[in-house]
């Protein structure tokens, strides 16, 4: 999904000068603002927080699954310098994996600033001094809890060069996705009123997907990989078949705009027998779910009061939408769409907004590997075990929103629960223009116009670090899927890779003539897709 201030600029653009565009500096990808007296200072101090105190006594753990709130074993003794390798390595061999040791994270919960305010997680970096008693969270007298989390046990490598760059489009391209099973398909759509399926082994388009009437805004590969589905500047959707690119049947009408956001229902909620239902938002304000066997709108959910920027299915049978009328809605999706709670926390327009569990719903019953259930009843449990996953909290499923706007802020939400929000989370200058959830709903990432991108806490909106680097606004990010990278596209006609674990720019990839307005990152990690003004397809390999 493309923004708004981005369509509506492209769109004047194209009514007055016919898409005629001044290219961007490639100068622009090597310019990078220089470090700041504060940035300079910082850098020359020691780093000395893993340095841990002689003589410290032996202090009291015990270990706590995430998912389940079961501990594992008993009380243990260790040195209070005990670092986060250590624990690892007690951990598995608690859980008998020593000799296939799965690597895990830890964090503990501890009181807030007041006493009426909830406890807070505290990650352990380095070693347990450094992280609970050197900051006073915890004594030595203390019994300490460590929450553990498996990481994921592979690892993507960052993509480092383009391996092509593909023709095709006749204009802007603005939207992009990979399959969720495979990162040997990929679909875009553009302004020249077409998508295109790209088959990104041979580097070549497969298909091209016609006709709509006007310029497509967002594509969405159904969570099975059966069917894609294209939402246009016409007012109407198209579906597609996923392996071919034939049209199933004709253009889906109803809404009276832009069809401006597309979201699937979740794999684990839809019988083995079924297609998957839709739900299409509009900039007539507006909300409709389709019944894509059937191909008719089962109903429309109004209420909002201007452009409806974002929608998505949550795992709960609830759905979430932003909107310019500077609301955010959830809609009960098992009482016929009835909105049970609206936030009303934006002073601006909501531009877009992220679930906890997007991740584990867009791969449905897939992962990295590409492995196909055998059977419809096996692939919707195992959607239902990688949505679990994700959202578990001693037992019980808990899905977490944030919501991005003009504002220049973004909220946490638990919407299930409460219209007031868990934080509000500033620092941005300008517009907040994309937010995303990492697979693991650990931790959120957010692209600004202010040229710089932010990552917090997924847990409690807790901000964590800035990544700067790009030159002009950042449109978009994606994460890899093992969590520790994410690739961002600019104004700037660059695409960038941060490594998570050290806040730093990992790789530079300059290669567009002009901006870049869409980019994705397959799941099995292999490969990163992008695209933009300059009409050509992009892909980024290892």
């Amino acid at each position: 999904m493309v923004h708004l201030h981005i369509i509506l600029f492209l769109f004047k653009k194209k009514q007055t000068s016919h898409n005629k565009v001044k290219l961007l500096s490639h100068t622009m990808a090597t310019i990078l603002p220089p470090p700041s007296k504060k940035q300079k200072k910082e850098a020359q101090q020691p780093r000395d927080i893993g340095l841990v105190p002689e003589g410290l006594p032996n202090i009291s753990i015990k270990f706590q699954a995430l998912d389940t709130g079961e501990n594992v074993g008993n009380s243990l003794r260790v040195p209070a310098g005990i670092t986060e390798k250590q624990l690892e390595e007690l951990l598995n061999q608690l859980n008998g994996n020593a000799d296939d040791p799965v690597p895990y994270t830890f964090s503990c919960n501890v009181p807030g600033k007041k006493a009426s305010d909830p406890e807070q997680p505290v990650d352990i970096v380095d070693n347990l001094w450094s992280s609970l008693l050197k900051p006073g969270h915890k004594t030595s007298e203390d019994s300490i809890t460590l929450v553990f989390t498996p990481k994921a046990v592979f690892k993507v490598r960052p993509v480092t060069r383009s391996s092509s760059a593909i023709a095709g489009h006749g204009s802007t391209i603005l939207c992009s996705a990979f399959a969720p099973h495979t990162s040997s398909r990929m679909v875009t759509g553009a302004g020249d009123n077409t998508a295109r399926i790209w088959d990104c082994d041979t580097q070549t388009p497969m298909a091209v997907l016609s006709g709509h009437t006007n310029w497509v805004l967002c594509v969405s590969w159904s969570p099975n990989g059966q069917l894609i589905a294209t939402g246009s500047m016409d007012n109407t959707i198209r579906l597609w078949d996923g392996d071919r690119g034939k049209p199933q049947g004709d253009a889906l009408r109803g809404h009276q705009k832009w069809i401006t956001s597309l979201a699937w229902e979740p794999m684990h909620l839809v019988s083995p027998d079924s297609q998957p239902r839709l739900a299409s938002a509009s900039k007539d304000g507006t909300i409709k779910i389709w019944d894509t066997t059937r191909r008719v709108c089962l109903y429309t959910m109004s209420g909002h009061t201007n452009s409806v920027a974002c929608v998505k299915w949550g795992g709960q049978g609830l759905l979430y939408t932003g909107s310019h009328d500077k609301t955010v809605r959830v809609w009960d999706m098992n009482a016929g769409g009835k909105c049970i709670n609206i936030m009303k926390n934006h002073a601006h327009w909501v531009n877009h907004l992220s679930l906890s569990s997007d991740y584990a719903m867009r791969i449905g019953a897939f992962d990295h590997t590409g492995v196909k259930p055998a059977t419809p009843a096996e692939a919707q449990a195992k959607a239902l075990a990688n949505y679990e996953k994700v959202v578990k909290r001693n037992g019980t499923a808990e899905e977490l929103m944030v919501t991005a706007s003009d504002d220049f802020t973004m909220f946490l939400w638990n919407p299930a629960k409460s219209t007031k929000p868990i934080a509000r989370m500033t620092g941005h200058q300008k517009l907040v223009n994309h937010v995303a959830f990492s697979p693991d709903g650990r931790y959120i990432v957010s692209a600004s116009f202010d040229n710089s991108i932010k990552l917090w806490d997924g847990r409690d909106g807790k901000f964590l670090a800035t990544f700067r680097g790009h030159v002009a606004s950042v449109y978009q990010v994606a994460w890899s899927s093992d969590c520790r990278l994410l690739v961002s596209c600019s104004k700037d006609t660059t695409l960038k890779v941060w490594d998570v674990r050290t806040r730093k720019l990992s790789v530079d990839l300059p290669g567009h003539k002009d901006e870049v307005y869409t980019v994705d990152w397959s799941v099995d990690g292999k490969r990163v897709c992008s695209g933009g003004k300059d009409k050509m397809v992009r892909l980024w390999t290892q």
